[in-house]
C-alpha cells in the first residue's frame, strides 16, 4: 500500500512569505511540510510532476493576507480553479484591523490572526481536516459534517446534535453503511422496516424528505428515477476522505500523518 503524504500550502506576498513570524517558518518549527506560493503566481506550481505517483496531497490552504484580504480572495479563486485542490479546506490569515472586511461569500473556511500564535494556528488547521474528513468505523461515520454514531444514536451536523426519529435515524445509518450503493425503496423497507412491514414504498420518500429536511445540502443523497437512492460516495482521487479521524494528539505536531 502507498502511504499517502500530505503538505500545507502558504500562499502570500512573496517577500514576507519565509519572514521568522510567518506561517511558514511557524508551521515548519510544527513539523509540516510546507510549501509557498507567491500571490500573483501560478497555482500549478504548488504541484510537484511526481505528486500523483507518490499520493502527496495538500492538507490545508493558508493565504496570508494580512492588510490586503482582497489580493487573497483573487488568490484563492485562482487556486480553486485547480482540480488538485478541490475539497482542500482554506484559512486566510489576517491583521485585527482587517476582521471586518473578510466577507462570507469568499469561500474560506475560517480565519486566523496575524500576529500568529502557534496553538491557536495549529488548532484551526487540524479543524480543518476534521471538517473535510470522511472516515467510517464500526461505530461512527462522516460524511461531510454529518457524523452518525451508532453506539451513542447521535447525530451531529457540523457539530450540533440533530433529533431523529428511530426509523430516520436507522435509515440515514444504513444510507452511509452503503454509501455509494443505488437502494431500492423495497430494499430499504426490508432492511430498515423489516421484512413485516407492511407500509409501501412511499414510507421511504417521506423519511427522506424528513432527513432532507433537517439534514439540507450537507446530505448526498441522490434520488434516481426508477431506481431508488443513493448516497454519493467521497471524491475517488481525494483519498484522505477514506482514512481515520484525524488523531487527538495533545502536543502541537504537525508532521505528516497517513
Amino acid at each position: 500500500m502507498t502511504l499517502q503524504r500530505t503538505f500545507v500550502a502558504v500562499i502570500g506576498h512573496g517577500p514576507l512569505l519565509e519572514r521568522e513570524d510567518g506561517a511558514a517558518a511557524i508551521l515548519g518549527l510544527l513539523g509540516a511540510n510546507v510549501r509557498t506560493l507567491d500571490l500573483w503566481d501560478d497555482p500549478i506550481d504548488l504541484i510537484d510532476d511526481d505528486d500523483e505517483t507518490e499520493n502527496v496531497r495538500p492538507r490545508a490552504l493558508l493565504f496570508e493576507a494580512l492588510d490586503r484580504p482582497d489580493l487573497a480572495v483573487a488568490a484563492f479563486r485562482a487556486v480553486r480553479k485547480e482540480a488538485y485542490f478541490d475539497n482542500v479546506g482554506a484559512l486566510v490569515a489576517v491583521t485585527v484591523g482587517q476582521v471586518a472586511r473578510i466577507e462570507p461569500s469568499a469561500g474560506f473556511d475560517d480565519f486566523v490572526l496575524h500576529p500568529y500564535v502557534p496553538e491557536e494556528l495549529y488548532s484551526r488547521i487540524r479543524m480543518l481536516e476534521w471538517r473535510r474528513s470522511e472516515f467510517a468505523t464500526d461505530e461512527r461515520q462522516k460524511v461531510g459534517g454529518i457524523v452518525v454514531d451508532r453506539a451513542a444514536h447521535e447525530v451531529t451536523l457540523n457539530g450540533r446534535p440533530i433529533a431523529l426519529t428511530a426509523k430516520e435515524f436507522a435509515l440515514l445509518a444504513y444510507l452511509c453503511e452503503r454509501r455509494g450503493r443505488v437502494l431500492s425503496r423495497d430494499h430499504l423497507l426490508a432492511r430498515v422496516w423489516g421484512n413485516r412491514y407492511d407500509g409501501g414504498p412511499r414510507t421511504v420518500d417521506i423519511h427522506v424528505r424528513r432527513l432532507r429536511a433537517k439534514l439540507g445540502d450537507a446530505l448526498p443523497l441522490e434520488t434516481l428515477r426508477g431506481s431508488g437512492y443513493k448516497l454519493k460516495g467521497p471524491d475517488q482521487d481525494d483519498s484522505r476522505h477514506l482514512s481515520e479521524p484525524p488523531g487527538n494528539s495533545s502536543s502541537p505536531a504537525l508532521d505528516d500523518e497517513v
